[in-house]
């Protein structure tokens, strides 16, 4: 029914209370400052303001988009169908677009250096047209794994009003009965090494891993980290699991056009009510999302993002927290890489509201934290029913995949004195010693795996690949994949400064601080070292004397740096910190 013109006067009247910031841009009618904005004014009356407009609230939609990026491609459309819903709600949309980097599609490549920073650039261009249009609140969208921190640390950075909302999962194909996922040619190109396929089925698989537009439909990097946000209490309910699009048209979904009028609609309540991101991203708050992770088997990204996110909202996560938090949750989460289902099946068992029913009832989640709803988690789960009993996307938490402390682990030892990260994912792994196989590239050690000169009893060691070595802390998926397709992955650890993708299996042991570039033990390990895993006393040491470390430390020289301070990345290598500190720039 359409409103009287009295009505809707009065809701315009009611919104433009909310005009916090942005009348110094376009003035305030009325106001002092009336007269002194003509020139600005007169710039948005040409690109389309008209005189009503200028009394309304301004409100960021922040985009990062690229025309041929699975995860993010439909971003324009969704970024204008949340400014159509905004500007129903009597406020002025402010749309623009950030840059992405694929990881799929860069992996194994130079371009992989520019995704992790790709994170703190998204931020630093949404924190620039926000600020620098005086916007009043903002929604951010968020896909491929690194948008999802990317956009949500402005918010938090600076206190501001604001909602993150996803774009979606995508829908993957199978072979031979399997489900498949964008990890699944990587693998494949190992399996093909091995001899254990050939050509025509590497291109199968190829071919079905991604059947539309979505992000990797496993419990990669992107859904872990949408889960987490959707735990954190900075996007709505049931928002994280939802496909991007109809499996048969790859149109934007149906519930997801939903999803941005009610992402709009619950902005305006948060502008209302005051209610700011740090009223929300408390200790508590990321507490629950480290819950979420674990017990949904997330990547190992979710340790480097949720520390990124908490400095950012200056709460005061520390690395040790996911152990703590760990040993009390088990890993109920059947999902890809290393279970049965990918996240459109959880979806369609009640998605993330579900999940946290079930944990919340077991005492796992803290109900008094504040949501994007403007009400608490309890509140929001309240007539919510956890998972039925005849699926096997989420286990009971009573006959768990894993017990706890048996998925993302966090090791210390004389290799990674500050930490190091392994996702368990529930393998039962014994404590393992193996020979070093150093290489100092990603690209040599892949061929290496492809020649077949790695074996069984040996400790595939890659490093210059953390924050600042590399720079940009590649993932290492290509040679990790490849372990794992040459049927190596369980009796072979891969072990790095750099870190390693959602889809990535078998024992892999990235995020190793200090780095080998700053001087760090992995620089001194040689080949032949023996190197010992302990999963049960979480540690991770190379069995070489210290005296011998001394000696060796004092002969390494670092290397040369690889680009010149002017360029983007030598200007990361220079101000970016260690990954145990989530790897932000200073």
């Amino acid at each position: 029914l359409t409103q009287p013109t009295s009505t809707k006067m009065a809701a315009a009247e009611q919104v433009s209370k909310l005009k916090i910031r942005s009348g110094e841009i376009t003035g305030t009618p009325g106001g002092d400052d009336w007269l002194r904005r003509a020139g600005a004014r007169s710039q948005l009356y040409a690109a389309g303001f008209k005189r009503e407009d200028f009394g309304k609230p301004i409100v960021t939609v922040a985009a990062p988009y690229l025309s041929y990026h699975m995860c993010n491609q439909k971003f324009r459309d969704l970024a204008d169908e949340t400014a159509a819903a905004l500007e129903k709600l009597n406020t002025k949309a402010y749309v623009s677009h950030q840059p992405v980097i694929s990881d799929g599609q860069t992996m194994g490549t130079h371009g992989m250096s520019y995704s992790l920073i790709s994170r703190d650039l998204i931020a630093d261009c949404i924190e620039l047209m926000h600020e620098g249009y005086r916007a009043d609140a903002m929604i951010t969208l968020a896909g491929c794994d690194k948008t999802l921190p990317g956009v949500l640390m402005p918010i938090a950075r600076g206190n501001h009003i604001g909602i993150t909302l996803y774009g979606g999962t995508q829908y993957s194909g199978e072979h031979k009965g399997r489900q498949l996922t964008p990890g699944s040619p990587f693998e494949a190109v190992g399996a093909l090494s091995s001899g254990a396929i050939d050509i025509e089925e590497l291109h199968e698989i190829e071919c079905k891993s991604c059947l539309t537009s979505g992000t990797c439909s496993g419990m990669f990097t992107a859904n872990t980290m949408s889960t987490c946000i959707e735990a954190l209490g900075m996007a709505l309910p049931g928002t994280s699991t939802r496909p991007a699009v109809d499996k048969a048209t790859n149109r934007i979904a149906a519930a997801k056009l939903a999803d941005c009028s009610a992402t709009a609609a619950a902005l305006l309540v948060l502008m209302e009510r005051g209610i700011r991101a740090r009223d929300i991203m408390t200790f508590k708050a990321f507490e629950n999302a480290i819950t979420v992770m674990m017990a949904l088997g997330g990547s190992t990204n979710g340790v480097l993002h949720l520390l990124a996110l908490a400095r950012e909202a200056e709460v005061p996560l520390e690395i040790n927290d996911f152990n703590r938090i760990a040993d009390k949750v088990p890993l109920i989460g059947n999902l890809t890489p290393f279970g049965k289902h990918n996240v459109v099946d959880l979806d369609a068992i009640g998605g993330m509201p579900a999940v946290m029913r079930l944990l919340l009832n077991a005492g796992l989640l803290h109900g008094d934290c504040m949501t994007v709803t403007g009400k608490t988690v309890a509140e929001n789960l309240a007539h919510v029913a956890p998972p039925s009993v005849d699926q096997d996307v989420i286990f009971p938490l009573a006959r768990p995949i894993a017990p706890p402390g048996n998925h993302v682990v966090i090791l210390k030892g004389n290799l990674c004195p500050d930490g190091a990260v392994i996702k368990v994912s529930g393998k039962q792994l014994k404590p393992f010693r193996g020979i070093a196989r150093c290489y100092d590239s990603e690209q040599l050690a892949l061929a290496a795996i492809v020649a077949g000169n790695i074996r069984a009893g040996d400790a595939l060691v890659i490093r210059y690949q953390g924050p600042k070595g590399a720079p940009g802390m590649p993932e290492m998926l290509s040679p990790g994949a490849a372990l794992v397709g040459a049927g190596l992955g369980p009796i072979v650890p891969l072990i790095t400064d750099g870190r390693f993708s959602g889809a990535s299996h078998g024992i892999m042991i990235g995020h190793i601080v200090p780095e080998a570039a700053a001087g760090g033990p992995l620089a001194l390990v040689e080949n032949g070292d023996n190197i010992d895993i302990d999963l049960v006393a979480r540690t991770l040491n190379v069995d070489v004397s210290e005296e011998k470390l001394a000696a060796r430390r004092a002969a390494w020289q670092p290397p040369a740096s690889k680009h010149p301070v002017r360029t983007l990345l030598g200007r990361y290598a220079l101000h970016v910190g260690d990954a145990s500190h989530g790897a932000v720039m200073s």
